[in-house]
């Protein structure tokens, strides 16, 4: 099939995946235990009037399957719903939440590719060398090491002894530097939301560098064993031409999938650095509705990132006829 067709097949495909993924979410919301109602309503006077009028406006009353059936009917409209706690569209909150995780995760991965692709690619050229060795134990420490910790760590040095870096919140560059009283000017504005910026990139990046970097040696080393490169070699064409225009554009396949299935993973681990780091992101918004079982919002952040992740794979996999024209999705001449 071409390539238009396979994207329209794939999208088809996504439409059970994220049924599956709301019918799941909402049960583990409904079912799990404790009262949205009684949270809410947590240290403040209340009786059964209050509580029935409660349940009655959030549907709260209705049997399971009907709430579920209401709830998808609903986001069908593009309506995601009222959150139960903040008494605010679901919608609305995420807007609200997005722009600092997008900001997050997205730097994290710029930090991620700009560090692991030539780190990756000098330690296949100099193989157990030196720089090789240092390579590797730099992946073996940044895969094992939680990003938690090195945010810990990255707040305990760089903030509190040395005082180079802010250790919470972030400044939005998207903001007129008006918002805040202490920046004047936008170049101070880009300059102070990237110190706020740099230590929370660095703790969250690090282990989808360290991902990135092992998988691009182990290609680049398979790619310059292959037998395209032993003929680009016997017709004396130069190492630098072979690294850079043979071996590296067939070893990126695999960096493409790493980079398209870890995004829901790297926003994942937003929650704990947003938690670190004090930032007001999607991550913490996700945790506080948790606790709260308000489940309107649960089931909007799930749906958000599944989507993401969906969307994220079909992206990966259409990337590939672009990157490797061997890759035909079913065409045929």
């Amino acid at each position: 099939m071409g390539l238009l067709r396979y994207t329209g097949y794939r999208l088809l495909q996504a439409i059970p995946v994220l049924i599956g993924i709301s019918v799941i979410t909402f049960l583990l919301a409904n079912l799990g235990p404790g009262d949205p109602v009684s949270l809410m309503l947590h240290g403040q006077e209340h009786d059964q009037e209050l509580i029935r009028a409660i349940e009655q406006r959030y549907g709260l009353d209705k049997p399971l399957h009907e709430r579920y059936v209401t709830y998808m009917s609903g986001l069908f409209r593009g309506d995601l719903g009222q959150s139960i706690h903040h008494n605010r569209p679901v919608a609305d909150l995420m807007l609200d939440r997005i722009g600092p995780t997008l900001l997050l995760v997205l730097s994290a991965y710029a930090f991620a590719l700009v560090t692991a692709i030539p780190l990756g690619v000098l330690a296949a050229k100099r193989r157990n060398e030196p720089t090789d060795h240092v390579s590797r134990l730099v992946a073996l420490f940044g895969v094992s090491t939680p990003s938690f910790w090195i945010g810990i760590v990255l707040i305990l040095i760089f903030a509190v002894t040395l005082g180079w870096f802010p250790s919470s919140g972030l400044i939005y560059p998207w903001r007129p530097p008006s918002t805040y009283r202490s920046i004047d000017g936008h170049l101070e504005l880009y300059y102070e939301s990237f110190r706020h910026l740099l230590l929370p990139m660095i703790a969250l990046g690090t282990l989808q560098m360290a991902t990135i970097m092992r998988v691009e040696r182990t290609q680049m080393i398979e790619s310059l064993q292959g037998e395209y490169v032993k003929l680009a070699r016997a017709y004396g064409v130069s190492e630098r031409t072979i690294l850079r225009k043979h071996a590296f554009q067939v070893a990126q396949l695999p960096i493409i999938t790493i980079v398209g299935l870890n995004l829901s993973t790297a926003i994942g681990g937003a929650v704990l650095i947003e938690t670190v780091f004090n930032i007001n992101g999607m991550g913490r918004l996700f945790i506080n509705a948790i606790s709260q079982n308000d489940y309107q919002l649960v089931m909007g952040i799930t749906m958000m990132l599944g989507t993401l992740f969906v969307v994220g794979v079909i992206i990966t996999d259409i990337s590939y006829a672009y990157i490797d024209p061997r890759v035909t999705y079913g065409e045929t001449d």
